[in-house]
C-alpha cells in the first residue's frame, strides 16, 4: 500500500483532500492545486463552499482567478458532501483548535473530522493533522479514532502531523516557500507524508515522530508570547516612568548580536498565538509540571486592552471630558496589518471594555466592512468612512491596527484626540500634542 501510494504521489494521480477551507486549508489547496494535484476542499460552512463554486476567493492571498481557473479546469473544488472522501488518497485536516471558556482545549473539530473520515476513507490511504494543538493529540485523539478495532497505522493506513506555518499578509513567505515540518505516527506514515508535501512545498523537514512536530509549534508560538508579553509588561512599567518604550528598543536594537525586537502593543491576537500556548499548558499537568511562563505571559497580555481602555479614559479627563458618553472611532479591527482575519482580535476586547465604561464606538478598517459575530465578545458598532468631518465629530480615536494604507498624518490633524497603541503616528510631524502613546 505504501508503494501504491508513493506512486501515486509521484505522478500525481493521488487525489487530495483539504478539510477546512479558511486561512490555512484553502491556500493548502491552492499549492497542491498548482503542484499538478486533483483536489478537493471540504467545510461545512456551505456559504465558503458556494463562493468557490461560483470562483470566488474569500481569503486574500488566494485570488479569485486562481478559483475560477482551477474549478472550470477541474483541479478543484469545494463541496459539503463528505462521502467524497473515500476518493481521497491523502486527507489533510485544517479545522479550528479553540480554547474553552476554562482555556482547555477544545478538540471537538478534530474529533467530530476523525470520525467522518472513518466513516469513509479507504484503505491505503494518508491523514494529516494540520491544526496546531498540543504534543500528542495526534497518537492519543486522531490515531484511535482513526483505526478503530480493525485498521492498524502502517497496514491499512498513514497517519501523520504537520503543523501549519500560515502568516496573512506577509508578502515574502507563501504555504509552498515556507518551510513544511512532517512527523509521523511511524517511520512509514512519516515517508509518505513527507513525500507528498515535497511535491508542494519547497522545502520538507522530516521529523523522527508526530510529537515532536507538534511541540514545534507549540514552541513556536510560545516564543512569540512570552516575548511580546515582556515587552507589553514593560510597556505599562515604562508609562509609569514616563519612558518611551519604543525608543528604548529602537534603542537596544542597535546591538548587532544577542538581542530580537519584539515590539507591544494594544493585547494579542491571531488564531495562534494568543491560545495554543495553553494547549501546552493544559497538556503540562497530566505530566505535573507548571508552565509558569506561559501562564504568566498569558495574564500579562490579557491585562493590556485593560490598560489601553484605562489611557483613553486618562486622555479624555486632560480634556474635561467623561469616558462614557464619549465617541470614539477604533482604527483597525484585524488582528494584524494588511490583512482581513479578526480572529481573536484585540479590538474586540478594546471595544467590549470601552462601550461597558458608556462609550459610544464606529470603526474604520479598509479591509473589514462589517463586525463579525464573535463568540467571547457582545461588541457592536458600525462602520464609517474616514473623512475629515468624522474625525472631528469623534471625542477619541484609538489606533488598533496599523494598517499601511492609513494616512497618520490625516488622522492627527483632524482628530481632537488620538491614542496610538502601534506606535503609528512616529512620524507625524505636527498636532503631536493630541496624540497618546497606550
Amino acid at each position: 500500500m505504501k508503494k501504491k501510494l508513493l506512486q501515486a504521489i509521484k505522478d500525481r494521480s493521488a487525489r487530495v483532500g483539504v478539510i477546512g477551507l479558511g486561512y490555512v486549508g484553502l491556500p493548502l489547496a491552492e499549492a497542491f492545486s498548482k503542484a499538478g494535484f486533483t483536489v478537493c476542499g471540504f467545510d461545512v460552512d456551505r456559504e465558503k463552499v458556494a463562493a468557490l463554486e461560483r470562483g470566488e476567493s474569500y481569503i486574500g492571498r488566494v485570488s479569485s482567478a486562481w478559483v475560477q481557473a482551477s474549478v472550470a479546469e477541474g483541479r478543484f473544488e469545494a463541496t459539503t458532501d463528505s462521502s467524497k472522501l473515500r476518493e481521497m488518497h491523502a486527507i489533510l485536516i485544517c479545522v479550528p483548535t479553540p480554547l474553552t471558556k476554562a482555556r482547555e482545549p477544545d478538540l471537538s473539530f478534530v474529533r467530530s473530522t476523525a470520525e467522518e473520515i472513518r466513516k469513509h476513507i479507504e484503505p491505503g490511504r494518508l491523514v494529516v493533522l494540520e491544526s496546531t494543538t498540543y504534543p500528542g493529540t495526534t497518537h492519543e485523539v486522531l490515531q484511535p479514532i482513526l483505526e478503530g478495532s480493525d485498521r492498524a497505522v502502517g497496514r491499512d493506513l498513514f497517519i501523520a502531523f504537520s503543523p501549519e506555518r500560515e502568516d496573512p499578509g506577509n508578502p515574502d513567505f507563501t504555504t509552498s516557500t515556507i518551510p513544511k515540518l512532517v512527523g509521523g505516527i511511524d517511520s512509514d506514515s512519516g515517508e509518505v507524508a513527507c513525500a507528498l508535501y515535497a511535491a508542494a512545498v519547497n522545502k520538507v523537514i522530516s521529523l523522527s515522530d508526530a510529537r515532536v512536530a507538534e511541540a514545534a509549534k507549540i514552541l513556536e508560538n510560545i516564543y512569540r508570547a512570552v516575548n511580546i508579553a515582556l515587552v507589553n509588561e514593560l510597556k505599562m512599567l515604562f508609562d509609569r516612568m514616563d519612558i518611551d518604550v519604543w525608543e528604548v528598543i529602537d534603542a537596544a536594537s542597535t546591538k548587532p548580536f544577542g538581542y530580537h525586537a519584539f515590539y507591544p502593543g494594544p493585547g494579542l491576537g491571531g488564531h495562534c498565538i494568543p491560545i495554543d500556548p495553553f494547549y501546552l499548558t493544559w497538556k503540562a499537568r497530566e505530566f505535573d509540571t507548571a508552565t509558569r511562563f506561559i501562564e504568566l505571559a498569558g495574564e500579562v497580555n490579557t491585562q493590556v486592552p485593560h490598560f489601553v481602555v484605562g489611557k483613553v479614559g486618562e486622555a479624555l479627563n486632560e480634556h474635561s471630558k467623561p469616558l462614557k458618553g464619549s465617541h470614539g472611532i477604533i482604527l483597525g479591527v484585524a488582528y494584524k496589518p494588511n490583512v482581513d482575519d479578526v480572529r481573536e482580535s484585540p479590538a474586540f476586547k478594546i471595544m467590549e471594555l470601552l462601550q461597558k465604561r458608556g462609550a459610544r464606538l464606529s470603526f474604520h478598517d479598509p479591509f473589514v466592512g462589517e463586525l463579525p459575530t464573535m463568540r467571547h465578545y457582545d461588541v457592536s458598532a458600525d462602520s464609517v468612512e474616514l473623512t475629515a468631518d468624522a474625525l472631528a465629530e469623534s471625542d477619541f480615536v484609538v489606533i488598533v491596527t496599523d494598517h499601511d494604507s492609513f494616512d497618520w498624518e490625516f488622522v492627527v490633524r483632524h482628530a481632537p484626540l488620538v491614542i496610538d497603541t502601534r506606535n503609528a503616528t512616529r512620524d507625524v510631524m505636527t498636532g503631536r500634542e493630541k496624540i497618546v502613546k497606550a
